[in-house]
């Protein structure tokens, strides 16, 4: 019963925060004028402009973001075994970081004009060159993974591809026009404002069909809980299950980071919050609740990006860590006083 409340909370706490969303911003809109514009009965151009241009496609990106962030978190540190390992644990947001970065900084001294600068055109191959780096870097790792054993051993391997990606990107910017390191540098910062359109109605429907298959993946991920070997007594083919799950949460990162550049923080921090609400370690639990604690973090953050009193809009990933560090940090010192007092 518990649970069950816990679950109509994070729901009207979504709710909430859709709202505020919606209402709050550099211009404030009423209840009312949000209504109508939802209804098609505003006759204020602006309003509806604002809602429909802006607001509404970020609040549905944060929504579909926050949950395949968190859900790829949880994934990571199920399959590793590890409380630190996030979605960027292997390496895979590095890679499509360097595919951005070869796209933005790269096909300027090439080409004499760096992609990123051709509009629309140019936001379109950041996300190809982001999810083809990401998925690369994925493609590796499952090649390492059908050769190595241990989960340690991967871990480290998939870290040292991140440094590589990460040293290769730092060249690019030594070798490139100040322009072109300060575009790079602002997609880095991530964002959920550069979805909208076609490439938004893309964005979800492909999070919608990816977050359901990663919760076919409920029934394995408890039974790796148990160790490798019980697991396999149990019937459970270890290292395909491992690398389903390695597949699941790097598609996920990779169209994530391709359509809202590396949001930091809420993969590694989202799955500590939702064991402690719950004070459970099954799954079956746990993605839901999960999910929806990412789509309520998202949503708060991407609020606070843009409160009133800001011009423009703070960067998402200062706000994830500025919001979700001590609250997370809190979590886990309770949980730590709770194991000495028993």
């Amino acid at each position: 019963m518990k649970k069950f409340s816990l679950f109509i909370v994070l729901l009207v706490a979504i709710l909430g925060l859709v709202i505020v969303n919606l209402l709050i911003g550099s211009v404030s809109i009423p209840v009312s004028g949000v209504c109508r514009v939802l209804m098609g009965d505003e006759t204020n151009e602006i309003w509806t402009n604002i809602i429909f241009s802006s607001r509404l496609p970020q609040v549905l990106t944060a929504i579909v973001a926050g949950a395949g962030l968190a859900v790829s978190g949880l994934q990571m540190q199920t399959v590793f075994r590890n409380p630190l390992a996030g979605p960027s644990v292997l390496g895979i947001s590095n890679g499509a970081a360097l595919g951005v970065a070869i796209v933005v900084l790269l096909s300027g001294n090439i080409g004499g004009v760096a992609l990123s600068r051709l509009g629309y055109l140019g936001n379109a191959a950041m996300s190809v060159a982001a999810i083809v780096g990401a998925m690369a870097v994925l493609l590796l790792i499952l090649w390492v993974s059908q050769r190595v054993r241990g989960n340690v051993t991967l871990l480290i391997i998939g870290v040292m591809i991140g440094y590589l990606a990460t040293a290769i990107i730092g060249v690019l910017k030594f070798l490139s026009p100040e322009e072109d390191v300060k575009a790079f540098v602002v997609w880095g910062l991530g964002s959920f404002s550069r979805v909208s359109g076609d490439e938004m109605v893309l964005f979800i429907t492909l999070m919608c069909i990816l977050l359901p298959l990663a919760f076919l993946l409920v029934k394995p991920m408890n039974l790796m809980l148990l160790g490798d070997r019980y697991a396999s007594n149990l019937g459970l083919n270890i290292r395909r299950s491992r690398m389903l799950v390695i597949i699941s949460s790097g598609i996920l990162v990779a169209v994530v980071t391709a359509y809202c550049g590396p949001i930091m923080f809420i993969g590694m921090a989202v799955p500590h919050l939702a064991r402690a609400l719950f004070s459970t370690s099954d799954h079956r639990v746990l993605m839901p609740a999960t999910a929806l604690c990412g789509m309520v973090l998202a949503l708060f953050c991407n609020f606070v990006a843009r409160m009133p009193g800001f011009e423009g809009a703070l960067p998402v990933n200062s706000v994830t860590a500025l919001v979700g560090a001590p609250v997370i940090a809190a979590v886990l010192l309770g949980k730590r006083v709770n194991e000495m007092e028993e």
